[in-house]
Protein backbone atom coordinates (compact mmCIF):
# COMPACT_ATOMS: atom_id res chain seq x y z
CA UNK A 1 0.00 0.00 0.00
CA UNK A 2 1.60 3.29 -1.13
CA UNK A 3 0.34 6.11 0.75
CA UNK A 4 0.73 9.74 -0.96
CA UNK A 5 0.38 13.21 1.31
CA UNK A 6 0.15 16.33 -0.58
CA UNK A 7 2.74 19.11 0.27
CA UNK A 8 1.36 22.62 0.70
CA UNK A 9 2.13 25.13 -2.48
CA UNK A 10 3.71 27.95 -1.81
CA UNK A 11 3.59 31.02 -3.84
CA UNK A 12 6.15 33.27 -4.86
CA UNK A 13 5.59 36.65 -5.76
CA UNK A 14 7.16 37.21 -9.02
CA UNK A 15 7.41 41.14 -9.71
CA UNK A 16 5.89 41.85 -13.35
CA UNK A 17 8.38 42.25 -16.11
CA UNK A 18 10.21 45.94 -16.02
CA UNK A 19 9.26 46.35 -12.43
CA UNK A 20 11.63 46.92 -9.50
CA UNK A 21 10.37 44.86 -6.26
CA UNK A 22 9.51 48.28 -4.48
CA UNK A 23 7.33 48.82 -7.54
CA UNK A 24 5.99 45.78 -7.94
CA UNK A 25 5.40 45.77 -4.10
CA UNK A 26 3.77 49.11 -4.45
CA UNK A 27 1.56 48.24 -7.90
CA UNK A 28 0.29 44.94 -5.26
CA UNK A 29 -0.60 48.04 -2.31
CA UNK A 30 -2.77 49.51 -5.00
CA UNK A 31 -4.56 46.24 -6.33
CA UNK A 32 -5.10 45.15 -2.92
CA UNK A 33 -6.43 48.93 -2.10
CA UNK A 34 -8.44 48.31 -5.43
CA UNK A 35 -9.76 44.87 -4.26
CA UNK A 36 -10.96 46.44 -0.66
CA UNK A 37 -13.05 48.78 -2.64
CA UNK A 38 -14.08 46.62 -5.24
CA UNK A 39 -14.88 44.08 -2.13
CA UNK A 40 -16.57 46.33 0.12
CA UNK A 41 -18.94 48.33 -2.66
CA UNK A 42 -19.89 45.24 -4.51
CA UNK A 43 -18.47 46.55 -7.45
CA UNK A 44 -18.65 44.02 -10.70
CA UNK A 45 -14.98 44.21 -11.79
CA UNK A 46 -11.57 45.49 -10.32
CA UNK A 47 -11.61 47.73 -13.38
CA UNK A 48 -14.94 49.70 -12.09
CA UNK A 49 -13.73 49.51 -8.62
CA UNK A 50 -10.52 51.12 -9.48
CA UNK A 51 -11.94 54.22 -11.70
CA UNK A 52 -14.56 55.02 -8.80
CA UNK A 53 -10.93 54.44 -6.24
CA UNK A 54 -9.44 57.56 -8.48
CA UNK A 55 -12.10 59.98 -8.82
CA UNK A 56 -13.20 59.69 -4.77
CA UNK A 57 -8.85 60.15 -4.51
CA UNK A 58 -9.52 63.26 -6.56
CA UNK A 59 -12.06 64.86 -4.73
CA UNK A 60 -10.45 64.07 -1.88
CA UNK A 61 -7.03 65.51 -2.82
CA UNK A 62 -8.22 69.32 -3.56
CA UNK A 63 -9.74 69.52 -0.19
CA UNK A 64 -7.23 67.98 2.44
CA UNK A 65 -4.42 70.24 2.76
CA UNK A 66 -0.96 70.32 4.84
CA UNK A 67 0.88 68.07 6.52
CA UNK A 68 -2.84 65.93 6.76
CA UNK A 69 -2.38 65.63 2.44
CA UNK A 70 1.11 64.52 2.87
CA UNK A 71 0.19 62.03 5.53
CA UNK A 72 -2.78 60.42 3.73
CA UNK A 73 -0.55 60.56 0.57
CA UNK A 74 2.59 59.01 2.16
CA UNK A 75 0.19 56.48 3.72
CA UNK A 76 -1.79 54.93 0.46
CA UNK A 77 0.26 53.00 -2.08
CA UNK A 78 2.30 55.44 -4.60
CA UNK A 79 -0.50 55.30 -7.07
CA UNK A 80 -3.03 56.64 -4.71
CA UNK A 81 -0.57 58.89 -3.28
CA UNK A 82 -0.21 60.77 -6.55
CA UNK A 83 -4.07 61.15 -7.41
CA UNK A 84 -4.01 63.02 -3.92
CA UNK A 85 -0.80 65.10 -4.61
CA UNK A 86 -1.61 65.98 -7.78
CA UNK A 87 -4.75 67.81 -7.30
CA UNK A 88 -5.08 72.00 -6.69
CA UNK A 89 -6.21 72.65 -3.21
CA UNK A 90 -10.02 73.63 -3.40
CA UNK A 91 -10.43 77.68 -2.97
CA UNK A 92 -13.70 76.95 -1.01
CA UNK A 93 -14.39 73.84 1.19
CA UNK A 94 -17.53 71.81 0.00
CA UNK A 95 -20.06 70.65 2.25
CA UNK A 96 -20.52 66.62 2.24
CA UNK A 97 -23.21 66.93 0.48
CA UNK A 98 -21.98 69.21 -2.81
CA UNK A 99 -18.75 66.76 -2.40
CA UNK A 100 -20.69 63.85 -3.15
CA UNK A 101 -22.96 65.64 -5.54
CA UNK A 102 -18.90 66.84 -7.14
CA UNK A 103 -17.85 63.30 -7.36
CA UNK A 104 -21.41 62.59 -9.16
CA UNK A 105 -21.08 64.99 -12.22
CA UNK A 106 -17.29 63.03 -12.59
CA UNK A 107 -18.78 59.71 -12.64
CA UNK A 108 -20.88 58.90 -16.07
CA UNK A 109 -24.41 57.78 -15.31
CA UNK A 110 -24.09 58.49 -11.48
CA UNK A 111 -26.67 59.39 -9.56
CA UNK A 112 -26.67 61.37 -6.24
CA UNK A 113 -27.36 58.30 -4.54
CA UNK A 114 -25.20 55.93 -6.51
CA UNK A 115 -21.81 58.95 -5.85
CA UNK A 116 -23.18 58.58 -1.95
CA UNK A 117 -22.71 54.08 -2.10
CA UNK A 118 -19.10 55.10 -3.98
CA UNK A 119 -17.34 58.03 -1.63
CA UNK A 120 -18.42 56.11 1.21
CA UNK A 121 -17.35 52.89 0.10
CA UNK A 122 -14.04 54.69 -0.77
CA UNK A 123 -13.70 56.60 2.24
CA UNK A 124 -14.80 53.79 4.42
CA UNK A 125 -12.04 51.42 3.02
CA UNK A 126 -9.11 54.50 3.39
CA UNK A 127 -10.27 54.93 6.84
CA UNK A 128 -9.33 51.28 7.58
CA UNK A 129 -6.09 51.65 6.34
CA UNK A 130 -5.28 54.82 7.79
CA UNK A 131 -6.18 54.27 11.31
CA UNK A 132 -8.14 56.65 13.80
CA UNK A 133 -5.31 59.38 14.46
CA UNK A 134 -4.68 60.19 10.57
CA UNK A 135 -8.60 59.69 10.24
CA UNK A 136 -9.44 61.97 12.75
CA UNK A 137 -7.02 64.99 11.60
CA UNK A 138 -8.37 64.87 7.90
CA UNK A 139 -11.99 65.22 9.38
CA UNK A 140 -11.30 67.67 11.66
CA UNK A 141 -9.94 69.71 8.32
CA UNK A 142 -13.43 69.23 7.06
CA UNK A 143 -16.29 70.92 7.27
CA UNK A 144 -19.17 69.06 9.33
CA UNK A 145 -21.19 65.66 8.16
CA UNK A 146 -17.74 63.92 6.35
CA UNK A 147 -17.37 61.49 9.01
CA UNK A 148 -20.73 59.53 7.89
CA UNK A 149 -18.53 59.26 4.43
CA UNK A 150 -16.02 57.54 5.84
CA UNK A 151 -18.22 55.53 8.05
CA UNK A 152 -17.62 57.37 11.54
CA UNK A 153 -20.96 58.51 13.37
CA UNK A 154 -21.34 61.71 12.91
CA UNK A 155 -21.30 63.44 16.60
CA UNK A 156 -21.78 66.59 16.97
CA UNK A 157 -21.24 68.41 20.21
CA UNK A 158 -24.54 70.06 22.14
CA UNK A 159 -23.96 73.19 23.51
Amino acid sequence: MTVTTTQPQTRTAIPAPGLRTGEAADAARWEELTESVREAGQYGTRLQAERVTRTVLSALGSHVTGEERVSLAQSLPREAGRVIASQIPATHPLTAREFVESVASRIEGSTPATARWDVSTVLSVLAERLGEPLTTRILAQLPPGYALLFGRADLAPTA
